[in-house]
């Protein structure tokens, strides 16, 4: 069964750090991706690896998250630094066969974790 099962989350005070886990099992995907979506807003793309490494940011976290993976655990990790009220959601992993920031175009998702962090 394909699945993805994120950890990590929690509660931190701004400037503070989080390293959040999603754990890829039933086949490998060429793309693993962050999105996150606050309350009332619509989900919104943060960071994406592909199947050549290539990492693609989302303006609004470059210079303080950083997304890498380990292809033997077929995991994705998202490390967020400097983190900002405005960074309070929750954070999902994706899967899908390319990098775009559209949530439509990925296959599978995993069931969340919530990041919330306090001023």
């Amino acid at each position: 069964q394909e699945q993805l099962v994120e950890s990590g989350g929690g509660l931190v005070q701004a400037g503070g750090s989080l390293r959040l886990s999603c754990a890829a099992s039933g086949r490998t995907f060429s793309t693993m991706a962050w999105f996150r979506q606050a309350p009332g807003k619509e989900r919104e793309f943060v960071a994406a690896v592909n199947w050549y490494d290539a990492i693609t940011y989302s303006d609004f976290v470059k210079g303080r998250f950083t997304c890498s993976k380990d292809n033997a655990k077929n995991t994705v990790y998202l490390q967020m630094n400097s983190l900002k009220p405005e960074d309070t959601a929750v954070y999902y992993c994706a899967a899908g066969s390319r990098v775009t920031t559209s949530p439509r175009f990925y296959d599978l998702w995993g069931q969340g974790t919530q990041v919330t962090v306090s001023s």
